[in-house]
């Protein structure tokens, strides 16, 4: 079994099976002897855990370039809050190029936000809004959950830095549009299947953070915390086959 785990950032497994790709600063450093030694001078406290934790089979790779295996040559492409990330037109190129690497019958897996959950939650603040006057205080928070990754200005990990370093980190990497962290577009369980039938997937289905057509897909670890639970709530899972 040949299983990619495209832009992992630092959410990878360690089973052999499994290929982590991605153009992370993590895995950039992860992946570089001289880097890595010099990294704890500056990555500190959960930077740092993060680090340590990426196993050996990583790939540093820009996936805008394509996904760097031969036709027909895998059998499971997995990607979690990365197509989101896309315009639509890269998108459709992204998901093409899915399907190229993809062995006949085999399986994507997609993880993006559940714009359907968020809009629902939303309309059920102002709802309950209405009914207390003392949840209108919360309410930016609920709005928030849709727009905020939109139009974030600072990525979050560097605006969580003292102003020393969070002004080195803008300067170097740039803000968040740059980095590629902000939401191009969003998904529901109607628009993301339409989306994957128009470009010749078939037998497109929901399914959970537990649930999967792929073998044994639990014990990759790739859909839960350290404690078992799911790794992002909120979200929609959808598999497709080539």
């Amino acid at each position: 079994m040949k299983i990619l785990n495209l832009g992992c950032g630092t959410k990878v497994s360690a089973i052999p099976d499994v290929i982590n790709i991605d153009w992370s600063i993590y895995l950039r450093i992860r992946s570089n002897r001289l880097l890595r030694a010099v990294a704890p001078v500056f990555v500190r406290g959960q930077r740092l855990a993060q680090l340590n934790s990426i196993p050996d089979n990583i790939m540093v790779y820009d996936l805008s370039k394509g996904i760097p295996f031969e036709a027909n040559s895998v059998d499971v492409v997995y990607h979690s809050h990365l197509l989101e990330h896309l315009d639509r037109k890269a998108a459709k190129q992204f998901l093409l190029e899915v399907k190229r690497v993809l062995k006949e019958g085999g399986v994507q897996r997609i993880v993006v936000p559940d714009f359907e959950k968020l809009c629902r939650t939303y309309i059920a603040h102002i709802a309950l809004c209405e009914q207390n006057p003392e949840e209108v205080g919360n309410h930016d928070n609920i709005l928030g959950t849709i727009i905020e990754q939109s139009v974030r200005k600072e990525s979050y990990g560097t605006s969580q830095q003292k102003c020393l370093r969070k002004f080195v980190e803008n300067v170097v990497f740039g803000d968040a549009r740059k980095r590629g962290e902000t939401h191009q577009w969003m998904y529901d369980r109607v628009s993301l299947c339409a989306l994957l039938t128009s470009l010749g997937y078939r037998n497109c289905l929901i399914r959970q953070f537990n649930s999967s057509a792929i073998s044994d897909w639990s014990r990759y670890g790739l859909e839960v915390d350290e404690f078992g639970r799911e790794y992002k709530k909120g979200s929609l899972y959808v598999e497709a086959l080539k």
